[in-house]
C-alpha cells in the first residue's frame, strides 16, 4: 500500500479525491479487486523483452493520481515468480483468483507477461465447471503457439487443450490480430480450434457498430466471459514486451472493453505485458492506467448490477 500516494487537493473536498486516497486493502469482502501477476518468465521463454514483472507496481503508481470517477477496486497485492518457476507462479495466481471468485469478487489482473492468461482462464474454468466460458483477447498476437514449455505465447493453446481434456467447448475471440505478427501455423491452429478473429485492419476500417456486433454475436453463445488485453495492442505504446507495428488507437480499445462489459457476462479481466523498462516519459503508463481505469469503471457497474440483481447476465446465474 506504500505505492499508493500522490497529489492531494484538500480544498476540493470529496470532489477532489484520487485513487490513492480511497483505495483499500482487499479483505475478501469487496466486490472488485486488483491483483498483480509480477512475472515475465513466460516472456523470457518466448524470447521477448523482459521487464513486465515490474508492471503491476509501476501501474499502481500511475493509477494513484487518477481522479475517483467510477469503479474502485481493493488491492489484493501481487503474486510473484521466483527463479523463473513459471508454472508454480501460475498455480498460485489461479488459487488466488479462485478464492476471489468464490467470494463473489470480480478480479482485475495486472501483468506481467501474457502467461497470466493461462492461470486466469484455469481459475474461471475451475470456479464454474458447468458454464460455457468465452475468452476475448484484444491482441495483435493469437498466442496459440505450440511449444514444449509454457510461455507468454502459448496460453490460449494450453487452455484449449484443458477444455479438450475436460470435454468442454473452447470459445476464443481474438480482436486486433495482425496478419504480420502470427505465423501460418498459428492461423491454421486458430482455424482448427474454430476461433473467431477480427483483424487489426478490420477494426480500423469498419464502423464501430460492426465491431460491437461481432462482440455481441460471440458473447451470445457463452454464459461467462474472460476478457484479457495485451497492452501491445495499443498503437504507439512503447512500454511493452513485443511492440506492435500497427496497433489500435486507444479509443477503439476502450470501446471494445466497454462493449464486452456491456454483455453483463464478464467475470474476470486483466491487462498484460505492460513493461515499464521501455516506457518513455510515462507515456505507456498513462495509456495503460487509463485503460485499466475504464475497465474498473465498467466492472464497478457490473458489481452494482449483480448486487442489486437487476440484470440477467446469462441463461443461468453464476455468482
Amino acid at each position: 500500500m506504500t505505492l499508493w500516494n500522490g497529489r492531494i487537493d484538500a480544498a476540493e473536498g470529496a470532489g477532489g479525491l484520487r485513487w490513492h486516497q480511497v483505495i483499500q486493502t482487499y479483505d475478501g469482502s469487496q466486490k472488485l479487486a486488483l491483483i498483480g501477476f509480477a512475472c515475465d518468465a513466460g516472456v523470457a521463454r518466448n524470447q521477448g523483452r523482459i521487464g513486465a514483472a515490474q508492471g503491476p507496481d509501476a501501474l499502481r503508481k500511475a493509477l494513484a493520481n487518477l481522479p475517483v470517477c467510477g469503479g474502485m477496486p481493493a488491492d489484493a497485492g501481487n503474486i510473484g515468480c521466483d527463479d523463473g518457476h513459471l508454472e508454480h507462479a501460475q498455480a498460485c495466481y489461479t488459487e488466488a483468483l479462485l478464492s476471489m471468485l468464490r467470494n463473489g469478487t470480480l478480479p482485475l489482473g495486472i501483468g506481467g507477461g501474457h502467461e497470466i492468461a493461462r492461470a486466469a482462464g484455469r481459475a474461471l474454468y475451475q470456479a464454474y465447471p458447468d458454464a460455457v466460458i468465452g475468452i476475448i483477447n484484444i491482441d495483435p498476437h493469437l498466442d496459440l503457439r505450440l511449444d514444449n514449455q509454457a510461455s507468454s505465447g502459448t496460453p490460449f493453446r494450453e487452455l484449449a487443450e484443458d477444455c479438450a481434456q475436460a470435454g468442454r467447448p473452447f470459445h476464443y475471440l481474438c480482436l486486433g490480430a495482425s496478419r504480420f505478427a502470427n505465423t501460418r501455423a498459428l492461423f491454421e491452429r486458430a482455424q482448427q480450434l474454430q476461433a473467431d478473429i477480427v483483424y487489426d485492419t478490420e477494426l480500423l476500417e469498419q464502423p464501430l457498430s460492426a465491431t460491437a456486433e461481432s462482440i455481441r454475436k460471440f458473447c451470445a453463445k457463452t454464459d461467462l466471459i474472460y476478457l484479457t488485453v495485451d497492452s501491445d495492442c495499443i498503437a504507439g505504446n512503447p512500454a511493452v514486451s513485443a511492440p506492435a507495428a500497427l496497433g489500435l488507437p486507444l479509443h477503439i480499445v476502450e470501446f471494445i472493453v466497454r462493449e464486452v462489459f456491456a454483455s453483463g457476462k464478464v467475470r474476470l479481466a486483466d491487462i498484460a505485458e505492460y513493461n515499464p523498462v521501455y516506457d518513455r516519459d510515462h507515456q505507456g503508463a498513462r495509456m495503460v492506467a487509463r485503460l485499466f481505469a475504464v475497465m474498473a469503471d465498467e466492472a464497478g457497474k457490473y458489481s452494482r448490477i449483480t448486487q442489486n440483481g437487476t440484470r440477467q447476465r446469462s441463461r443461468r446465474q453464476y455468482r
